[in-house]
């Protein structure tokens, strides 16, 4: 079974954390939560809370089929802990998939990771990734995942999807849920 590990911190974008995650369970993609701080409880930008299956800091080197990034104004959160560039850099080593939605890709970009690569992200990060593709609602390059935000969460965990199982689950998923 694949693995994901999704990170939340608190300012996560709802959407783009919730709508990937459900998609990824219905495909049967064992979804690990893990959140910045030690408590489970991880409020997102619009004051929805969730509860995290455990800390990043109990999660250790474990390296995991994706390590899927939130967007969102929590990502100054991502961008300032250590553990989460450590995360990103040894599953990228590992040839690991990367997945970054809306503001996120810049945790991606601080890393190196983008150096070349094709990406999207949000128009609100367009000053610090020049080279988004803001006509691009998903974009794939190698092992890197990247979406634009909120209105695209359903693509991106198609994407996911794909990715981790099949195009043909993808394509069941999206067909059961009218996408």
């Amino acid at each position: 079974m694949a693995t994901a590990l999704v990170l939340l911190a608190d300012g996560f974008e709802e959407i783009e954390a919730i709508a990937p995650v459900d998609l990824l369970r219905r495909a049967g993609i064992e979804v690990t939560l893990a959140s910045l701080a030690e408590q489970p409880h991880v409020t997102g930008r619009c004051g929805i809370t969730m509860h995290a299956d455990t800390a990043l800091s109990q999660v250790g080197e474990r390296l995991f089929d994706l390590l899927f990034l939130p967007g969102g104004p929590g990502v100054k959160n991502l961008r300032a802990d250590p553990r989460v560039d450590a995360a990103v850099r040894s599953h990228a080593a590992a040839g690991k998939w990367l997945a970054a939605i809306c503001a996120a890709p810049t945790v991606l970009n601080a890393a190196g990771l983008l150096d070349g690569r094709r990406y999207t992200a949000h128009f609100s990060v367009a000053g610090e990734l020049p080279e988004i593709l803001a006509d691009q609602r998903v974009v794939t390059d190698g092992n890197i995942l990247t979406s634009r935000g909120a209105g695209t969460a359903l693509d991106f965990g198609l994407l996911l999807v794909e990715k981790l199982v099949s195009a043909d689950k993808a394509r069941e998923i999206a067909r059961s849920i009218c996408a």
